[in-house]
């Protein structure tokens, strides 16, 4: 706000200007047409400023804009920063860190406690993030789900190389669809049907 504030401006006593109009906004130097000869009997005695309500209104607009802007993005902002964990139902624990440790190579984020919470757990990482598996009752159904795991709840990782991951999941003898429009994704499930994405992003 300091840089939006102009010096007073300097004007005869007579011709006093409100005192937040002129302190709260930008003003340049007032000219010549912003004030107005006072003519008496033919001869020039000085001038009126017209720049007095014009600034106080300025100022009442600028005001209650700025105000409005900011509470509206005060309000949105809540401080964003990143995605921490996803979390993923499974039936059996040791059944998935097979899984995830053994065919996708995910690492144990041995930090995360694993007897905090009332049920069976790991943190995985996923570069800077963490899948959480939880051992718990799983509310979806294992089978009818959609072929293509793009049309179902799915998690998505970025990854380096398709291709690898593509050849990895062959070997393990991993049914998988690549994605619809060509791009750089593939698509798979874990041992409890959830569906997985690993995908190649340019930026």
């Amino acid at each position: 706000m300091a840089a939006l504030l102009s010096p007073s401006l300097s004007l005869h006593p007579q011709n006093k200007v409100h005192p937040v109009g002129v302190s709260t906004i930008v003003a340049n130097t007032p000219s010549i047409r912003n004030f107005q000869p006072i003519v008496r009997t033919g001869r020039s005695h000085g001038y009126h400023c017209l720049i007095k309500a014009k600034i106080s209104a300025e100022v009442d607009v600028l005001a209650k804009d700025s105000i409005g802007v900011e509470s509206a993005d005060d309000a949105n902002d809540y401080g964003l920063v990143r995605m921490h964990h996803v979390g993923i139902l499974c039936e059996n624990l040791e059944r998935s860190l097979d899984f995830y440790q053994n065919v996708l190579g995910l690492k144990i984020n041995e930090a995360r406690p694993d007897d905090k919470l009332p049920y069976r757990g790991a943190w995985l990482w996923v570069g800077s993030e963490m899948i959480h598996l939880m051992e718990l009752p799983n509310p979806d159904p294992l089978t009818g789900r959609p072929a293509h795991g793009g049309r179902d709840r799915h998690t998505c990782v970025e990854i380096r190389d398709v291709s690898k991951l593509k050849a990895i999941l062959d070997k393990a003898g991993i049914p998988y669809t690549l994605s619809r429009s060509g791009r750089p994704a593939i698509f798979f499930r874990d041992p409890d049907a959830n569906a997985l994405e690993f995908a190649q992003f340019d930026d």
